[in-house]
């Protein structure tokens, strides 16, 4: 990939609701191995952005770009094996299945094996089952999770339950990860525990990140650019520290002057 080339573009996103502009105009870069921040007030169009990038709306305008192609149109599958995977604000897992199936549950897309293969439990079933579990058991070590590869996921405690989503997207092998206010509900030591993670996860599957987050220290702290989003419209972008300073951005967001 060119040096500076982004893997993920939007250029005059927008969107309209029954006459109602919910985002205009709305363009980022996220460029190889780079974590970008979104945020902004309640209301400003942040979660609308992944819905759009994801296929859950389709834009009014403008134009999406994964590695140089445009997936406005696609099936949110496709998207998904395109390279972008997702977590949401609500945590989403089979809270009545093991930690591990979790994750498995994610790589069926990618399984081989016959329906027959299946049935019978023929050779090509069992090796390609054990190349799935291997490759989920090296997933929950990456994020600390493997020693609980046997509980039920709605037996871990609140940030493991986050831990085991991101795990779960990053089963689908994305370029592009999304992350929905990951630091939601989590006390400080979660939070330092995530930020750790994000940074590991991000090292080493070579991973592009865009993630939306209240917490401004967790904002601050992990990510290497930031867009400002307010009422529908990108207000600011820069720098952790230049969006410290920014006027705009303390009127809309931090809250005056």
């Amino acid at each position: 990939m060119e040096e500076n080339k982004a893997v993920l573009e939007t250029r005059n996103l927008g969107i309209t609701f029954g006459g109602l502009k919910a985002l205009e105009g709305v363009h980022f870069r996220l460029h190889e191995k780079e974590i970008i921040g979104l945020i902004g007030p309640n209301g400003a169009g942040k979660t609308t952005v992944f819905n759009l990038l994801t296929d859950v709306y389709y834009p009014t305008n403008g134009e999406i770009e994964l590695e140089g192609n445009n997936i406005v149109g696609k099936k949110t599958y496709q998207i998904t094996q395109n390279g972008i995977a997702r977590t949401f604000q609500n945590i989403r897992l089979f809270k009545d299945v093991t930690v591990l199936d979790n994750v498995k549950t994610a790589m069926t897309s990618r399984m081989k094996y016959s329906v027959l293969s299946g049935i019978f439990r023929l050779p090509s079933y069992r090796r390609e089952e054990k190349e799935i579990s291997d490759q989920a058991h090296a997933l929950l070590e990456v994020l600390g999770l493997n020693d609980k590869a046997y509980e039920l996921a709605k037996n871990l405690p609140y940030g493991q339950q986050r831990k085991l989503e991101i795990a779960r997207a990053l089963a689908t092998s994305p370029k592009v990860l999304l992350l929905d206010e990951p630091a939601a509900g989590m006390n400080p030591t979660e939070t330092k525990e995530l930020m750790e993670s994000i940074r590991l996860i991000r090292d080493k599957f070579g991973l592009s990140i865009l993630l939306i987050e209240h917490d401004m220290s967790f904002v601050m702290g992990i990510c290497e650019h930031i867009v400002v989003l307010d009422y529908g419209r990108v207000i600011a972008e820069g720098t952790p520290e230049e969006i410290r300073r920014d006027p705009k951005v303390i009127a809309a967001y931090l809250g005056g002057e």
